[in-house]
């Protein structure tokens, strides 16, 4: 069982793995590996639920080597080396009009929504992609009991900050969008910023503690950890400090 490595292009290649070796963290693994050997000339690791795109400078990068390294992470990922990432808590609002989903959930799953959100807030996850929408992190993998298929029928928009699950994983709206995944609560973290460096608060590799927000003696923002830069920029930060990186 090894993955597979497809051209993409004249300056990229997808190394893809079946879904064993997705699941275990194939793809974070392989970036990780990347990043701690880097070879010449590859300026962008992209990784996805089961791939791992390598942008590259075609008149920079050794071809031959590049591709002798992407077989070797294709057939032997190394997963006992996951990128460190960063330990991120994320305050959500489970259940009512900020989780509609949350009873229909539970009932489908033989569950009590207490059990639902216990599960949900004792599981670390990773931030496995982001996709779909700038800043939409998908994250896994949730225990079996949470597995679930996607809605029949796609909500035409999902407010900003919704946190959903589907497919063994949990998702997190940046902005209103369209959505089919199960909206379990919602979160008043920012997502996405255009201005801040990154613009996406989460990063692959990160991983991510969900707390119930109504367990705690008060309400709980998360205070995002950006940089606060330098002129106009710092200061457009400071005046949007409710935005936060990390909790600690």
């Amino acid at each position: 069982m090894s993955g597979r490595i497809d051209l993409m292009g004249d300056a990229a290649l997808l190394v893809r793995w079946p879904a064993e070796l997705a699941a275990a963290g194939a793809p974070l693994a392989a970036m990780a590996a990347l990043q701690r050997e880097p070879l010449p000339g590859v300026i962008d690791l992209v990784p996805a639920i089961d791939s791992l795109l390598v942008c590259f400078d075609p008149l920079a990068v050794d071809r031959e080597q590049l591709t002798v390294r992407l077989q070797m992470l294709a057939a032997h990922p190394p997963l006992t080396g996951l990128p460190a990432g960063r330990d991120v808590t994320i305050p959500v609002r489970y259940g009512g009009s900020d989780g509609p989903d949350l009873d229909e959930v539970a009932a489908q799953l033989g569950l009590t929504p207490h059990d639902v959100i216990t599960l949900h807030t004792t599981t670390e996850q990773r931030v496995l992609m982001i996709g779909f929408a700038p800043g939409y992190p998908y994250l896994g993998w949730l225990p079996p009991e949470l597995h679930l298929p996607r809605r029949a029928t796609p909500r035409v928009a999902v407010p900003a900050g919704s946190v959903a699950i589907a497919a063994g994983m949990t998702g997190i709206y940046p902005a209103a969008l369209p959505g089919g995944w199960h909206l379990i609560g919602r979160t008043d973290i920012t997502l996405f910023d255009p201005a801040a460096d990154p613009p996406a608060l989460l990063q692959p590799g990160d991983r991510v503690r969900f707390v119930n927000a109504e367990a705690q003696s008060g309400p709980r923002r998360l205070t995002q950890r950006r940089k606060a830069g330098q002129g106009a920029e710092g200061e457009t930060q400071r005046r949007k400090g409710r935005r936060g990186r990390k909790e600690v």
